[in-house]
Formats: C-alpha cells, structure tokens, sequence
C-alpha cells in the first residue's frame, strides 16, 4: 500500500507526547473521508507495537492504556475510525456506516504505517464494536504479516436485547437499512454508562463529551444493517489464525437508575453472547472473566484494571515466545 502523505504527525489534543496523524481516505456516501493514528512510542527502541481501535460513540483517550503498553515496551499506536473522534468532519453522521468492511481501509493504512515505522510484531485490539470490525478483519486477513496477535475488550458479538426485538426487529430494521439506510431510529445504551466514567459525573476519566456523549446519537438503519451482518458472520464461526484473547466482565448489570451497581459490571452488553461466540472461533482463543470489570475493561476500578493488565501482558508474554 503506498501511504502517499502530504503531511506527518503532529502533536495531538492529549499532549503528554501524543501524536496524531490524519490520513484521507476514498470518498463514501457522504462525501469526503479521513482516519487518524495516534501514537506514543517506547523510550527505548522497540519493534513491538499495539494497535487499538476504539468503540462505537467512542475514541482514543485511555492514555494509562497506551503507558502500560509502553512500559511492557510496546510502542503504542491508536486509530480513530472514520467519522469517530479526531477523523469527525463536519458533513458526516457521527459512527455512520453501512457495511463493516469500510474500516477494512482505515486499519489496513495503519497497519502498512505500523510495518514502515519498523515495528515486526503488532497486536491488534479492539474493544466493543472496535472489538467486532477487528474479528472480521482478522478473520479476513488469515496469516497477516501485518498483525500477529489480537485482543478482544468486550467485543460487540451481539445486540443486548430481549429475544423479540433481536430475532425480529433487528432483521427487520436490517432489511429496511438495504433500501433507506439513512433511516434514524431510536436505540443505543444506557446513559448511566457515560455517568460512571466521566470525571464531570461519578466516574474517574477526562474525555471529549461531544466525541463521546452520554448520550450516542441515533444510529441509522443502515448502521443496524452493517452490524446485523456482522453478528450473523460472527454466529456462522471465525477462522482467526493468529492467537486471540478475549477479556470481559463476570456479569452483565441492567440498572434503571444510578447506583454504584454501575461499577460492578458490564452495563452495555451480554457477556454470555461474547462467550457463545469465543466457543466457536477456530484458532488458539482464550477467554478471560474479569469479576467487577466494566464494559470498557480497562476504565474499571483500579484494582479490577490492575488484574486486566496482568492477565493480558502475561497472555501476550506467552504468545510473543510462540510467534
């Protein structure tokens, strides 16, 4: 792939070292498109790296992510997606898109960057819906040179709804999406999410509240579409042929009004449909609970995130030696 820049990286929105490189892309449905990499590499030389891509209503602002990295001598790059975050344009629906593959472009650009940087080992992780475009993709790319391991934070494997609307609706909404993708409906997940994050609320972290609102603008049918697709691609089984880990909480909470019950759990998604699914991924898949992790796993409470690290750097110590 030839990367064809016109303009580097450039001190990005965290400071604290980071920098962010925006890349254009081919134009889509809506017109001009870009990506960004964010990345902050070891002190000392390194040809390991990680690559993250966030969420949906989502982007990169862990920052005590990427220093773990950095201290486990991993030099750390980060992708916002299209329309998420920093690669948001003005013209666009925020999170739109109509089928999954179209990040195909975003994470190959950085991957090929990753590569001409020097780094020869990459782990590509991606948490909730980054954890469902990353399985596809690596599912698509079988014996990669560009990745070599990949980590699954609570991947978005499928809709935590009732049995009605997930086996009727869905398909309903997915079906209307082929003819009127741009279609809003209602949906999304509990604010009380966002509230037990933000340090403006009851939570302990400092992010972007326009790029990442409590409150996730309404998706589109289209949106639904490209997801129902991806989940039924998922439940058929994923060939992945790079080692895989998939870490999540040890439950799934449900509450109608704050309470700290909201730092016990996984607020957004079923955990039982991420281990339904591992169960059937063909490939070397290990499945790690984390007991009071939070959907976003490594936002959980200091000693639940502390356990995270632990498990996913002695996982990856493991796999690095086999690679």
């Amino acid at each position: 792939m030839d990367l064809n820049l016109t303009q580097g990286y450039q001190p990005d929105v965290l400071g604290q070292g980071f920098e962010a490189l925006t890349f254009p892309q081919t134009d889509d449905y809506e017109g001009k498109v870009v990506g960004t990499v964010i990345r902050k590499s070891c002190p000392q030389t390194s040809s390991l790296a990680v690559l993250y891509i966030h969420g949906f209503n989502d982007y990169f602002f862990q920052t005590e992510m990427a220093e773990q990295y950095i201290k486990n001598g991993y030099n750390f790059y980060a992708l916002d997606l299209r329309k998420y975050g920093r690669s948001f344009l003005p013209h666009q629906k925020m999170n739109n898109v109509r089928d999954l593959a179209e990040y195909d472009a975003d994470i190959n650009f950085a991957l090929t960057l990753l590569k001409k940087e020097g780094n020869t080992i990459v782990l590509l992780s991606g948490h909730s819906t980054g954890g469902l475009i990353v399985s596809l993709f690596a599912a698509k790319n079988i014996n990669s040179e560009l990745f070599h391991a990949v980590f699954l934070n609570s991947p978005f494997w499928g809709m935590n709804l009732g049995l009605l609307k997930k086996n009727l609706g869905i398909p309903l909404v997915s079906w209307w999406g082929k003819e009127h993708p741009d279609v809003k409906i209602d949906g999304g997940f509990s604010p009380l999410y966002g509230l037990s994050l933000h340090k403006d609320f009851y939570g302990e972290w400092d992010y972007n509240l326009v790029w990442k609102p409590n409150v996730a603008p309404r998706v589109n049918c289209g949106w639904v579409r490209a997801i129902h697709f991806g989940h039924k691609r998922v439940k058929a089984g994923l060939h992945i042929s790079t080692p895989v880990l998939v870490v999540h909480s040890l439950k799934s909470i449900r509450e109608k009004k704050w309470s700290d019950r909201m730092f016990s759990g996984d607020a957004v998604l079923n955990v039982k449909d991420m281990d339904r699914q591992a169960a059937g991924i063909q490939g070397d898949c290990q499945v790690t609970v984390i007991d009071g992790a939070l959907h976003d796993v490594v936002l959980s409470p200091k000693p639940v995130r502390e356990e995270v690290y632990a498990a996913l750097f002695a996982w990856l110590n493991s796999v690095i030696i086999r690679t």
